[in-house]
């Protein structure tokens, strides 16, 4: 009898995020709006997949910061909302990039709809 091996968080966050990627794609009128949480910051940005260019980005570093992270990433969704729509960009495709839509993740969702993003 074979024992299973477990796997790395790594590995499982790998493993999601393939599977979410093999489901969505960007275009110039619909792009991607691609997802990337670290412990200290959140990124977003609008990737045109035909071409391979990333549109529109946005992340922690550029707003201010509020009182707690989840804060700060509903800005951040809100700051690529309105530079999308500067650019004639009004509806994407979210990709959360094997995130759970949990917390910072779903703020800046909420941010980038309410900024007049459509998800």
């Amino acid at each position: 009898m074979a024992v299973a091996q477990s796997k790395s968080k790594s590995a499982l966050k790998s493993k999601r995020r393939a599977r979410i990627r093999s489901k969505i794609f960007g275009t110039r009128e619909r792009p991607r709006l691609s997802v990337f949480r670290s412990n200290q910051g959140i990124y977003a940005q609008l990737i045109d997949d035909i071409e391979g260019h990333t549109l529109v980005a946005a992340d922690s570093r550029h707003v201010e910061p509020g009182e707690n992270r989840v804060e700060t990433s509903r800005k951040v969704g809100e700051l690529v909302a309105e530079k999308a729509l500067q650019e004639d960009i009004e509806a994407v495709v979210f990709d959360r990039g094997g995130n759970t839509y949990h917390g910072r993740v779903a703020a800046l969702a909420d941010g980038a709809r309410s900024g007049g993003l459509k998800l």
